[in-house]
């Protein structure tokens, strides 16, 4: 229903109902006509409202209709105006791509203009090259021409020559055939005249002469020799004189050098008998347990502990102090110091190997080399320590590749490694260089540190710029004065021998053994020995004592022939 109509009829109710409220007020039929009269007063109101708000609906019905019809044609106009909107947008975007292709075209064909104008340009340039080229050959071509003409006229000049000198050669081929005879026939009277003045015959004379030329042949073929040392660089081998105490430094087996056996002392002589204990039960039970035999004679105040393996010789050696001083010796007691000393060395070979380590700075080194490095602590090579020896021709491989310029760590590691081959006892077949290298292989250490180890004896190719430099601090620390040690009656043994070897020599008059048998000076006789042979006789001897001697580091053979000349003024 329409808003006006409602009110409408709100109000004239709300008028009947106060006509009706009036009328019963004042009461009467008088007042009720007046109702009666105001409600149908109302109801025309009413009617007229309704009437009226029919009309008012009406009209605001026609006028939504225009507003609807205008708003359609306002919609149709825009929708029409959106449309050539569209085709205006449309037309102006074919236009631009028509523009924009023209213009690329446009640049395609200056570009190829331009490309052509190039290609124009370098043809120029290279057809000018081909003409200067093709000038230059032709100038080139007129000139050998005349040089082949100049050098056919001087080989029509030179044939002549040699037709010539032909001519003349068969002339003196037969005057000097003719002169070859007579000087023959002179010859023959003149060697029978020498044989019956000298009272020698030909083949006697031929002996002298061959012995003579012998003689200057062995004198050429010396200063040759020496010619040919003092040009070359040679490196000598000298491995013979180690085998045998490296095979004793690898087999546990019980010497008695002084490098395999350690002394322990004893209070008085009674504690001889208590390591013996009782028919050899003590003895016999300190042998099992620690690897070692246990010397027990003449010595005075003394016990030996013999055996190859220095790791267990010390283990033994101090579990014999320890149970001396503690006074209970007997299997169980022997078998739980054994076990405590065991435990103590491990450690310190633990603590050695770490100590080594950390001061030549490594890193990433695997625990189990790093162990066998403390085991070298307990090792000797001629008497000098290993680790301490490995641990200097490390310092020495590193200072020499940092002056080199060369990687110092690398050095110094495989100068740490190079003996690790000595502390193991897996493989007992090959040398120790070569032990040593599949050791690092196994623990993925560089392959120029493996090589380098391997190499050290030359046992393997050196395919390493350090191995040469750890070759060298190895036989630099080894051969250093007092870093090995001899037993005194090897030592005067070694040095007589080493002076007696070379006084076996002809020619030699004095031989000295000088810088703890490092360097041997040798005096020759100078009307036996020449210069050219002295050379040689450096070389023979050296070559001798390689073979026939053993000894550390290296020995230095120097000849020495004075040759003096006096005069006495009056």
């Amino acid at each position: 229903m329409d808003p006006v109509t409602v009110a409408l009829a709100v109000a004239g109710l709300v008028l009947s109902g106060a006509a009706y409220a009036a009328g019963r007020r004042t009461g009467g039929a008088a007042a009720h006509a007046r109702a009666a009269e105001a409600v149908a007063a109302a109801q025309q109101s009413q009617a007229a409202a309704e009437a009226a708000a029919d009309a008012a609906r009406r009209g605001a019905e026609a006028v939504r209709a225009e507003s609807d019809a205008a708003r359609a044609d306002v919609e149709r106009r825009a929708r029409r105006v959106d449309a050539k909107r569209a085709e205006t947008a449309d037309k102006r975007a074919r236009a631009k791509a028509r523009l924009e292709a023209a213009r690329d075209r446009l640049e395609a064909r200056a570009a190829r203009a331009t490309a052509r104008e190039d290609a124009l340009a370098k043809a120029a340039d290279a057809l000018d090259v081909l003409t200067a080229e093709a000038r230059s050959r032709h100038d080139d071509a007129a000139a050998l021409r005349a040089r082949l003409q100049e050098l056919a006229t001087t080989f029509g000049r030179r044939q002549q020559d040699l037709a010539t000198r032909e001519r003349e050669l068969a002339s003196l081929e037969t005057r000097v055939r003719d002169q070859a005879e007579r000087l023959d026939r002179l010859v023959e009277e003149h060697v029978g005249k020498l044989e019956r003045d000298a009272g020698l015959s030909r083949d006697d004379a031929r002996r002298r002469l061959a012995d003579e030329m012998t003689r200057e042949a062995k004198l050429e073929a010396a200063a040759h020799v020496k010619d040919a040392r003092d040009d070359a660089r040679r490196r000598a081998q000298r491995e013979a004189q180690k085998v045998i105490l490296k095979s004793i430094q690898r087999l546990a087996a019980a010497t008695t050098i002084e490098h395999t056996v350690s002394a322990v002392p004893l209070a008085t002589e009674d504690l001889k008998g208590r390591i013996i204990g009782r028919e050899g039960r003590n003895i016999r039970s300190f042998e099992a347990e620690t690897g070692v035999e246990v010397i027990v004679d003449d010595t005075p105040d003394a016990v030996l502990v013999s055996g190859f393996d220095s790791v267990r010789r010390e283990i033994a050696r101090q579990a014999l102090v320890r149970l001396l001083a503690d006074g209970r010796i007997h299997p169980s007691r022997i078998e739980e110091v054994v076990a405590e000393v065991k435990s103590e060395v491990d450690d310190d070979i633990q603590a050695a190997g770490d100590a080594a380590v950390l001061d030549l700075e490594l890193h990433g080194l695997h625990p189990e080399l790093v162990r066998m490095v403390g085991r070298m602590k307990y090792r000797s090579s001629y008497g000098q320590n290993l680790l301490a020896h490995s641990v200097e021709t490390a310092k020495l491989a590193s200072l020499m590749a940092a002056e080199l310029g060369l990687d110092a760590r690398k050095a110094r590691r495989a100068g740490l490694l190079h003996d690790i081959g000595k502390v193991t006892e897996d493989d007992l077949e090959q040398p120790h260089a070569i032990v040593g290298m599949e050791l690092c292989r196994r623990y993925k250490e560089h392959p120029d540190i493996c090589n380098a180890v391997g190499a050290h004896h030359d046992e393997v190719p050196m395919a390493a710029l350090i191995a040469p430099l750890v070759q060298a601090a190895d036989a630099v620390s080894g051969a250093r004065p007092g870093a090995r040690r001899e037993a005194l009656e090897r030592y005067v043994e070694r040095l007589r021998a080493l002076e007696g070897l070379a006084q076996s020599f002809d020619g030699v008059e004095q031989a000295y053994a000088i810088r703890a048998g490092r360097e041997l000076r040798v005096i020759v006789d100078t009307d036996a020995v020449s210069d050219a042979l002295a050379a040689t006789l450096a070389r023979d001897l050296s070559r001798r004592i390689e073979r026939e001697m053993e000894y550390p580091g290296q020995i230095r053979v120097t000849v020495i022939r004075e040759v003096r000349a006096s005069a006495t003024a009056r």
